[in-house]
């Protein structure tokens, strides 16, 4: 990516040139006099906080809302596309950050989205051509987890973005935008990725690659461009990466090493949380496990080894057909049971279980907190709850216009802010949390973990669950690796774990 002030390469290898872009959102400045240019045979990282206008800058691009100001020129010609639609026909498609697929339709339906009059015989649609056709493309990327002909409801996030990968891939596109999708893939599934990005690369096509994973941008990116506050704050080749350079660049101040935690500190021997021997309608046979006071239990393993399934078990949301899960002596067999026992949890499907999307981000926050901030029997003190939900948001620097207007009018890592911020807030005694830095930047993600060492140290328990192995590693007291619904492994801190050494349990 070349930015502003920088040499550009000869014209016929330029692909796309962005030129002074700028957007507003009413008062808002998303983007000020952005431009660069993407050239062929090359995949571009594009990098920077939450809020920092990464989605938005790709989304002009994709056809997804028009620039404010500024022009783009597209393979020679001026580019201003009126839809998705149009900008996937002529070449550019984006896997969005968000949920691109619709649930209640095919895989095949999903992918050909929009395109119907493919497979038009007069007024109808051939279906079942165009489930043969979906079916092929499945075949010849070599996904065998799950048919053309399955309904996109049964299927879970990961396969979801597979979808989508298929679905921009089959346009033969020759600018791929992919906003924040490794995040949502597992191993398996971000290798997957990763081929698609050597094969357009391969076949002189291009890449705008979007991630907060800086070891992953820059094992993959030809060249990194850092964002911040809508503007672009410099251009780096892969000769000039260095983690720390890139880190300050993002946030405008140096966070320097290794952010992990770096001591031994035992937890107590008090159990606060049991599963015994619990068992569920899908992943879960015999589950157990236990969680101290003061402890950091981590949960790793492959996309569908049941992990999440682990932490929806636990705060009653999957029903238990067989086995309990018990807090301090009382079962819990529902999410009210849950939180009336101290209980937290963050989902990590954020826009569908722990956010409501059109609602303020004030009313979000604030809906954890109606036991803390009783002024008088059920009367709620506008004073304390006021400030309990400023509190989370100058605490987790959520970027917003103010309390009061929409989540979904949120970048992706503030939506995830605020899923925590309601949560932490709540001061429950037990979190169990899935995926919680996804789509968080490296600062944030610095302030978050810093919090769990500080909750540890109050004697608040957490259970991690994560597909981020120096995660698990670097923040917790003890891991559970799991395979098939079971426990694989277990290992503690003083073992001096690798992510080698766990992996070979995953698989």
């Amino acid at each position: 990516m070349t930015s502003n002030g920088m040499e550009c390469s000869a014209a016929n290898d330029v692909l796309l040139e962005v030129k002074n872009i700028y957007k507003n959102f009413g008062v808002t400045i998303a983007l000020k006099d952005v431009s660069f240019s993407l050239e062929r045979g090359k995949v571009y990282g594009l990098i920077g906080e939450n809020g920092s206008g990464k989605s938005t800058v790709s989304s002009i691009i994709a056809g997804m809302q028009p620039a404010s100001q500024g022009h783009m020129v597209y393979k020679n010609e001026e580019w201003n596309p009126s839809t998705m639609l149009v900008a996937q026909e002529k070449g550019i498609g984006m896997i969005v950050q968000e949920s691109g697929t619709i649930p209640n339709i095919s895989v095949a339906e999903n992918i050909f989205l929009g395109h119907e009059r493919l497979f038009s015989k007069g007024l109808f649609v051939d279906r079942k051509a165009m489930t043969q056709k979906a079916q092929e493309l499945l075949d010849s990327f070599g996904i065998s987890m799950f048919k053309a002909s399955d309904r996109t409801s049964h299927l879970d996030m990961q396969m979801r973005k597979i979808i989508e990968i298929v679905k921009c891939l089959y346009w033969n596109p020759d600018l791929l935008i992919v906003d924040e999708t490794s995040t949502a893939l597992s191993l398996e599934g971000r290798e997957f990725l990763y081929s698609v990005l050597d094969r357009l690369r391969k076949e002189n096509k291009c890449v705008l690659f979007i991630s907060h994973d800086l070891n992953e941008m820059m094992e993959h990116c030809d060249n990194l461009t850092v964002l911040r506050d809508g503007v672009i704050i410099g251009t780096l080749e892969k000769k000039e990466y260095e983690p720390n350079v890139i880190r300050k660049m993002m946030v405008g101040r140096e966070i320097k090493g290794d952010y992990y935690r770096s001591d031994m500190d035992a937890c107590s021997d008090e159990v606060v949380l049991k599963a015994d021997c619990i068992t569920t309608l899908e992943k879960l046979l015999c589950f157990s496990l236990e969680l101290h006071k003061g402890e950091i239990l981590g949960i790793g393993g492959l996309s569908d080894c049941g992990m999440h399934d682990v932490g929806r078990a636990l705060f009653g949301i999957e029903k238990v057909l067989d086995g309990e899960v018990k807090v301090r002596g009382c079962t819990i067999s529902s999410p009210q049971d849950a939180i009336a026992n101290r209980m937290a949890y963050v989902s990590k499907n954020r826009d569908t279980e722990s956010l409501g999307l059109s609602a303020t981000i004030f009313e979000n926050i604030a809906s954890t907190g109606y036991r803390v901030n009783r002024w008088f029997a059920n009367i709620v003190s506008g004073r304390k709850e006021n400030a309990y939900v400023d509190n989370q948001i100058h605490e987790l620097s959520i970027k917003c216009a103010g309390k009061h207007y929409a989540v979904n009018t949120l970048s992706g890592g503030n939506k995830q802010k605020v899923v925590f911020g309601k949560w932490v807030a709540s001061n429950a005694d037990i979190l169990v949390l899935d995926c919680p830095t996804r789509g968080i930047d490296v600062g944030v993600k610095a302030s978050m973990y810093k919090l769990f060492y500080e909750m540890k140290k109050s004697d608040k328990a957490i259970i991690l669950i994560s597909e981020e192995l120096p995660e698990l590693i670097g923040l917790c007291d003890r891991v559970i690796i799991m395979k098939d619904g079971r426990i694989s492994h277990e290992a503690f801190r003083t073992e001096g774990l690798t992510e080698h050494g766990l992996i070979d349990y995953m698989i």
